[in-house]
């Protein structure tokens, strides 16, 4: 049976807060790249942060687009016009779109534009107010990250969903919640443990990465990930938290390609002899 993987680019706050860079990240990512997804996020920051939260500096001063760490969000952040905008302009360069929800203001928001999925990122993965509405009101696919999570928690999220009668609609993604991780800590196995635990009540079993490099990912893909999910920006020593994570366009192009040849190559040969082989064993094979 022929793997079919599929890859998102996490263009998250990336795009520096200006529809230029997102329109012309996901345009890289379309045409240069030829990943399947794009994906952004969207916070209500009021709704998601306390007033002291909102009101404190940013803990890396350096990449901080506002003198508070709720100015900096609301800096990077796009209304839901906007995402309708970002929505059609992936349309029309044939990629899918995608947004992570982090609250539920932003829940309905994004469920309203009808994207083909919606990814729910590990921080409000028990989040089950925005769960359930989700469940309710949005069809599409959820995707929901496990990182910083308990297997007593992962086991309560997937019966949520088995309880809503939406479990064949949830991708869920092994990840480690770091910035960016040490190979040691991708702990690349989960995944088989995911699909292990998991694989018969859920749609599928992803791969969300934080690490450097692409081999990983790969390895991810031949544990029985079937979604690979990368941060992507167009210049890794831009101002902000996540570029130095970062995969930029060539990087992206070159995990997208290989991932798709490996999933090509995990088969079994269909005949004893293939076809490919049939010249050179008749040319070449020591016969008693």
């Amino acid at each position: 049976m022929k793997r079919k993987i599929k890859v998102i680019a996490e263009i998250g706050g990336n795009h520096k807060g200006d529809m230029d860079i997102a329109k012309e990240l996901i345009m890289m990512a379309a045409k240069f790249c030829k990943v399947d997804v794009v994906k952004f996020q969207k916070r209500h920051n009021r709704e998601l942060l306390t007033e002291d939260q909102y009101n404190a500096p940013h803990p890396n001063p350096i990449n901080s687009y506002g003198d508070t760490y709720g100015a900096h969000r609301e800096f990077l952040e796009f209304d839901v016009d906007q995402h309708k905008e970002l929505k059609e302009f992936c349309e029309n360069q044939g990629i899918t779109y995608s947004t992570s929800v982090w609250d539920l203001t932003s829940a309905k928001e994004i469920a309203s534009l009808n994207p083909g999925l919606i990814k729910i990122p590990s921080a409000c993965n028990l989040h089950f107010e925005m769960l359930q509405y989700l469940c309710d009101h949005f069809q599409g696919e959820i995707h929901l990250s496990f990182g910083m999570t308990t297997k007593e928690e992962e086991a309560e999220i997937v019966s949520f969903f088995v309880g809503n009668k939406r479990n064949k609609d949830l991708v869920i993604y092994s990840c480690t919640s770091g910035y960016p991780v040490p190979f040691e800590d991708i702990c690349l196995y989960e995944v088989t443990r995911l699909r292990e635990t998991f694989g018969d009540q859920v749609k599928d079993i992803g791969f969300s990465g934080h690490h450097l490099g692409i081999a990983a990912d790969v390895a991810a893909l031949t544990l029985g990930a079937n979604w690979v999910e990368r941060h992507y920006t167009l210049d890794r020593t831009w101002k902000g938290t996540d570029h130095s994570a970062s995969l930029e366009p060539d990087g992206m192009r070159k995990l997208n390609r290989d991932l798709k040849n490996v999933a090509k190559a995990l088969t079994y040969k269909k005949e004893d002899i293939l076809d490919i082989e049939k010249v050179q064993r008749d040319k070449l094979k020591w016969r008693k």
